[in-house]
Parts: structure tokens; C-alpha cells; sequence
């Protein structure tokens, strides 16, 4: 236990945020090759590496969290890079989003590392730009990672079971109208147009309900239209931030949505898809059976880039990340190795 509180306080101590995360990686892999394992590879500021006994005829579970983490916030009282222990208390940028599940994650590998026949492969990746959702985070690596079964995502979840996790998508919309004076009621006032679109998304209810999330979200939150009060305008934007639940993927939530407006739609990306593991796959058997509950994750982490079942569950609190004077409890990592490790036992031996 202690030398991965010592790798974690040593993650805490080296800025780590997204995009540069160069010297986390650079601790990463020498800490993995430290330990004996061999193969350690990277690319961009990613770090993976297999089980010993790693056999292509097997499925393999994919153990994934992050090492960036977000700048630190004008309230924090305390040095962001300096981690303390207090009171049990590990403080520090990234602490508990996400280092308490890299170094947590780091352990239950290690502890299967050179196990022999085991019923699956294990492939353990530290990945970057999770705060970004970056072009060269996991998504950058996944086709040298190989064919997964599924993954076990390292997320401040109290250990709990989050099988299903909201998509995300933004989508930029513009109504046309024609110009004209407003004086002399000319003209076709593409703000009205926008405005049909707009009660439209307010109102509209998918016919499939997530039973953990209920009807896909939709909110207008930008709109911009006009150049002068005399000029009805020829031209409406506004932006729709959109969460998709697990009944639908993203391009048929886009497809609905193309149907029933007018204006034109135009969507950021398609990329931060909804993600779901039944809850009765052996992982989460296996979680269950240690007294963990299930629910539905309302927070977006890189099980929106992977197409496989996915679970995502880590040690700490969601609502302590992007916090002022973050922090994990140092129980909180032990108990999370304990239990990674006990489901892992449960699935693969």
C-alpha cells in the first residue's frame, strides 16, 4: 500500500494537466517498469502494458483511467501541488480525479501480473486528455490496444457501480428567413422560425425512457440572431447541448432531431457516445456481491469513446473533482484495491 501512496502523492507533485501530461507518463512508465513489467509502451502521453501470461486466444479486460487532470480553481486555500496528509485525508490536484483510480488500478494489475491461467487478459491503461476528451487521449490508442471484452473504467464513484453513463452532444442550429425592414413588415424574421425549432426541443419526449435516466435532455442554452433593431434578420443560430441516454445512440438522436425541425443542424461531434454494461455481467455480479450498488452516471468520462461494455468505478467522490483543495482519503484507495481486486479473482480465476 504505502508505494502507492508515495506514486500518487508523486502524480500530485508533477503538473499534469490535459494535453500536458508528458512528465506524469514519463513517471508512469518508469514506475510500471519499475515493478518488473515488461513491455510498457506509449504513445503521445498514453501508458499500457499486458499481463505476463498475456494469451491472444483469450478475451482481454481493459482496466483504464486517466493521469490529467483540470487547472486548479481560483478557491483553492492550499498548494494544488503539494500532497499533504491530514486528519487521513490526501490532498491535492487530481488526487481524487483521477489518481486515487490510476494508482488503485496500478495495484490490482500488479497483483495479477504474473498469475497463470487465468480465464481472461488484462490490459492496463493510463491514458491522457480525459478532461478534454481529446483527440489524442485513449481514443488515439484503441486500435493498438486489440479486441476488448469489456472495461473497468477508474472513476471517483465510491466504489459503486456506475453501469450506464449519459452521451453527449452539441448541436449548432441555424433557421433561415429573409431580410427585410422591420418598418415596413418586410421580410421573413428567422427568429420566429428559430423559435418553433426551439419549443420543439423544449417539449419533445423520445419515445424510449432509460429506466436509470429516464428521456434524453435536450436545452437550448445559446441563441443569437439580429444586427440592428430596424433590420428583421435573415438569420437565427442558436445551441442545443443534448444528453443521450442508453436507448439511443447518438446519430439516431440525430436523426429524430434532423426530422422534426426546420433549421439547419449541424453537430459538434458524434464522438462522447452513451455507454451500458448489463447488470448481470459477471464484473458486475461480482461488484454486487460485495455489497456495491448500481446506478446511472450523470458525469462524461472517456466509456463515452470506448464501443465495448464498459464499468465505471474507482475510489473517492465525484463531487470532491474539480473542487477547491481536492482530496482523497487515504482508506478510500486501500479499500479500492482490496475490491478491484476481489472482483477481478471473481471473474478471471
Amino acid at each position: 500500500m504505502d508505494k502507492y501512496i508515495a506514486l500518487l502523492r508523486q502524480l500530485i507533485a508533477t503538473p499534469s494537466y490535459s494535453r500536458e501530461e508528458n512528465l506524469t507518463a514519463d513517471l508512469l512508465t518508469a514506475f510500471l517498469a519499475g515493478e518488473g513489467m515488461e513491455e510498457v509502451r506509449r504513445a503521445h502521453n498514453n501508458v499500457w502494458v499486458y499481463n505476463r501470461y498475456f494469451d491472444p486466444a483469450k478475451p482481454t479486460i481493459l482496466l483504464n483511467s486517466h493521469h490529467d487532470t483540470v487547472k486548479p480553481n481560483g478557491a483553492y486555500t492550499r498548494d494544488p501541488f503539494s500532497p499533504d496528509i491530514e486528519d487521513g485525508k490526501l490532498y491535492g490536484l487530481g488526487s481524487n480525479d483521477a489518481g486515487a483510480s490510476v494508482v488503485s488500478l496500478i495495484a490490482a494489475f500488479g497483483h495479477f501480473y504474473r498469475t497463470e491461467g487465468m480465464k481472461y487478459n488484462l490490459c492496463l491503461a493510463l491514458t491522457a486528455e480525459e478532461e478534454v476528451s481529446g483527440q489524442n487521449g485513449i481514443e488515439s490508442i484503441l486500435p493498438q490496444l486489440g479486441e476488448l471484452s469489456f472495461a473497468i473504467v477508474g472513476e471517483p464513484t465510491g466504489m459503486h457501480l456506475a453501469i450506464a453513463e449519459r452521451g453527449l452532444m452539441v448541436l449548432d442550429c441555424v433557421a433561415h428567413g429573409r431580410a427585410g425592414h422591420a418598418a415596413r413588415n418586410e421580410g421573413e424574421n428567422a427568429i420566429y422560425k428559430a423559435m418553433k425549432d426551439i419549443e420543439w426541443f423544449r417539449t419533445y419526449r423520445f419515445p424510449q425512457e432509460s429506466e436509470l435516466f429516464g428521456n434524453v435532455r435536450m436545452s437550448v442554452t445559446i441563441v443569437s440572431a439580429g444586427t440592428q433593431h430596424n433590420v428583421v434578420p435573415a438569420e437565427c443560430r442558436f445551441t442545443v447541448d443534448v444528453r443521450v441516454t442508453d436507448r439511443y445512440t447518438n446519430e439516431e438522436v440525430l436523426e429524430i432531431v434532423k426530422k422534426h425541425v426546420e433549421s439547419d443542424v449541424f453537430p459538434r461531434s458524434t464522438r462522447l457516445k452513451p455507454s451500458y454494461i448489463d447488470p448481470t455481467h459477471p464484473i458486475v455480479a461480482a461488484g454486487l456481491a460485495l455489497g456495491r450498488n448500481t446506478y446511472g452516471s450523470p458525469t462524461t468520462s472517456d466509456q463515452a469513446l470506448l464501443s465495448i461494455p464498459s464499468l465505471k468505478m474507482g475510489p473517492g467522490d465525484s463531487a470532491r473533482s474539480h473542487s477547491a483543495d481536492e482530496f482523497v482519503y487515504v482508506d478510500e484507495i486501500g479499500d479500492g484495491i482490496r475490491q478491484y481486486v476481489a472482483m477481478l479473482e471473481t471473474v478471471c480465476l
